[in-house]
């Protein structure tokens, strides 16, 4: 009797255990977090806001910190309506690129991070680097960026 208690229990914490479904790879997970990254930039390169739109949540937060000349550290909260009308509002004759140097991604069930490294050129020269810090949350499958923080300097970026 207790070797057959014991079995229905195994049985059912294997079965209510798989009931919430299997989790995809974490490799697979990452490459869908790193594709979201991707197409944002996409977005962000074409200046197209639907196409970044499509890789956001509703009420997403838009951050960025670094230092001004005298050294003292800056951070200010940016609308993203107003972060979209400045992308689409690049002229043509202005050209940019977000080059994105190295990722690191972390995921715990339905949150991740995606630590980007960059390299933003502004008319072929240089401007800046830094880091994307993005915040995603999957919504039933389907990862969006919530919270994006980044750096900015000139110090340490062609190392």
């Amino acid at each position: 009797m207790r070797k057959l208690f014991s079995c229905v229990v195994l049985f059912a914490m294997g079965v209510f255990g798989y009931a919430q479904g299997p989790n995809p790879s974490t490799e697979e997970t990452k490459a869908e977090i790193k594709q979201v990254v991707e197409t944002f930039f996409d977005g962000f390169h074409k200046q197209d806001s639907t196409i970044i739109k499509s890789t956001v949540a509703d009420n997403i937060v838009l951050q960025t910190t670094g230092k001004n000349q005298e050294g003292k550290t800056l951070f200010r909260t940016e609308e993203f309506s107003k972060f979209l009308k400045s992308i689409v509002g690049i002229p043509e004759t202005t050209k940019f690129e977000e080059k994105l140097t190295s990722f690191s991604i972390q995921v715990d069930r339905t949150m991740a991070n995606a630590w980007v490294g960059y390299e933003f050129w502004l008319n072929g020269e240089f401007s800046h680097c830094g880091i994307n810090s993005f915040q995603l949350i999957d919504f039933n499958g389907e990862w969006k960026i919530i919270y994006l923080i980044d750096t900015r300097g000139k110090e340490g970026c062609m190392d």
